[in-house]
């Protein structure tokens, strides 16, 4: 099985495939039906639920929203 082609999904449909997933279609369908990754998938519901948002930087933790110092 080879490597997949990264893909890019819109905000809309992120939102979509999550609100389908939330109205009960089981994750099963939806990763089938639409040829998504579970881990890309999951992400999604998880940003959904935490922040509604699916920017990375709406979703990153205070610690890895700090500027990188070096220590010397």
């Amino acid at each position: 099985m080879g490597k997949r082609e990264r893909r890019s999904f819109t905000d809309e449909f992120k939102r979509q495939m999550v609100q389908l997933y939330e109205n009960g279609k089981t994750r099963a369908d939806i990763l089938r039906e639409y040829d998504l990754s579970a881990s890309a998938f999951d992400r999604w519901v998880k940003q959904s639920r935490t922040t509604g948002s699916f920017k990375e930087k709406d979703n990153r933790t205070e610690e890895q929203n700090e500027p990188f110092s070096y220590c010397n």
